[in-house]
């Protein structure tokens, strides 16, 4: 039987129980186990941890824990690295709209399997949100976060800091519904799909090219517009 000693380092301790947060775990293993399989079987998912040092030196989680290791791990650094497209498990609908009226691609079913969902992300360079850590465990997650609150809202703030997203919001250019871009149309090719009022008052429509949805600058938007403020300000 070996040893290792582990010592996470900031958000990864919110992974772990009380009594090993912020303190060097010890970890006995048998035969040859990598850093990342070790580090996962305490509750931390590869796709949270960036620089790995082992007795002082940059090491890879790919690597062989070595009996007597000193393994410590930070977390990966805030920022995204590829296009910010995302992939949100079944539980996220509502941050998946939010998400949308900001403009991002947002992958999304509510019937999605884990499965199905690390299928698709082998292929599809996305970045996983979910609240299940075991599935950002899964071998064919590069990219994800683990949310850690239960509020929509709150959870949209935590993706905009993780992510440094702030300079890169396209509002209002992409449908809630089914995650198309808008297209602009004509006031008169849509009238009669108009209530009085709207046709009335507003002249300057939108349309989903795949669903058909009709957006316009309502009320709605300027609540939106404060929402988007209050979010990216905090």
């Amino acid at each position: 039987m070996s040893t290792a000693y582990f010592l996470f380092h900031s958000r990864l301790n919110d992974f772990l129980p009380e009594g090993q947060r912020r303190v060097r775990i010890v970890v006995p293993f048998e035969g040859r186990q990598s850093i990342k399989h070790l580090a996962e079987s305490l509750g931390v998912p590869h796709p949270e941890m960036g620089r790995v040092q082992v007795n002082g030196r940059v090491r890879n989680l790919g690597d062989i824990t070595l009996d007597g290791d000193q393994v410590e791990i930070h977390p990966v650094e805030n920022g995204c690295y590829i296009e910010p497209r995302f992939m949100l498990d079944c539980h996220l609908g509502r941050l998946t709209a939010h998400l949308r009226m900001l403009g991002f691609d947002c992958l999304y079913e509510n019937d999605f399997e884990d499965s199905n969902m690390a299928g698709i992300l082998e292929h599809d360079e996305r970045i996983l949100l979910t609240r299940d850590r075991r599935l950002l465990m899964r071998k064919a997650i590069r990219h994800g976060y683990c949310l850690r609150s239960l509020d929509p809202l709150e959870q949209l703030g935590e993706v905009i800091r993780r992510f440094e997203l702030t300079a890169k919001l396209q509002p209002f250019h992409r449908c809630l519904r089914c995650n198309q871009p808008f297209e602009s149309v004509d006031k008169e090719a849509i009238l009669d799909r108009l209530e009085p009022l709207t046709r009335q008052y507003f002249d300057e429509f939108h349309i989903c090219p795949a669903c058909g949805q009709i957006y316009w600058k309502g009320s709605h938007y300027e609540q939106m517009e404060k929402f988007i403020e209050r979010i990216t300000k905090k």
